[in-house]
């Protein structure tokens, strides 16, 4: 059985010039299959010229690509052919909307001191221990474990816990 193949010289190459605005698009996906379309995409679009400034897949926004391009129809045109993209959502998306995927989000965010947490790297991983202070500049946790014998303060980054119980 023959399968068609695309042909890639008929993408068009866009020649940017400093008039043109680029916009933002999304484009659904397969849930979990976002990171490799959006990897395809960006290997496709360099080797191609078409246009393509960017290529965001945040964690956060399952089933959706984020995409900066100048000319839609291009856009379109590479998308054609790429395994798990089900098409672009009608319309642009406004930079505004999509900010807050641009910065990161500090790994101490959403623990506070008295919450119940477990260390999920490094020596006591397993362990299930309270915050005891938080130190936001370096990203740090202090925590006290609950089966130490004596209750010693182990500092640990904040991205090497996770919170099971919130404090009361």
């Amino acid at each position: 059985m023959a399968k068609a193949k695309s042909n890639p010289d008929d993408l068009p190459t866009v020649t940017i010039t400093d008039e043109m605005k680029s916009g933002i698009y999304a484009l659904k996906t397969t849930i979990n299959q976002e990171k490799a379309v959006g990897d395809m995409l960006a290997h496709k679009a360099k080797k191609h010229k078409v246009g393509v400034v960017a290529v965001l897949s945040p964690p956060e926004l399952r089933g959706y690509v984020l995409i900066e391009a100048y000319d839609r129809d291009a856009l379109e045109k590479l998308i054609k052919g790429v395994p798990h993209a089900r098409g672009l959502v009608a319309g642009e998306t406004a930079l505004s909307e999509v900010e807050h995927f641009l910065t990161p989000k500090p790994a101490v965010a959403g623990i506070a001191e008295g919450d119940i947490v477990e260390l999920v790297a490094g020596p006591f991983k397993g362990e299930r221990a309270r915050v005891q202070r938080i130190d936001q500049a370096k990203e740090e946790i202090t925590v006290e474990l609950f089966e130490a014998m004596v209750p010693i303060p182990v500092t640990v980054r904040g991205d090497n816990v996770r919170v099971l119980q919130k404090k009361a």
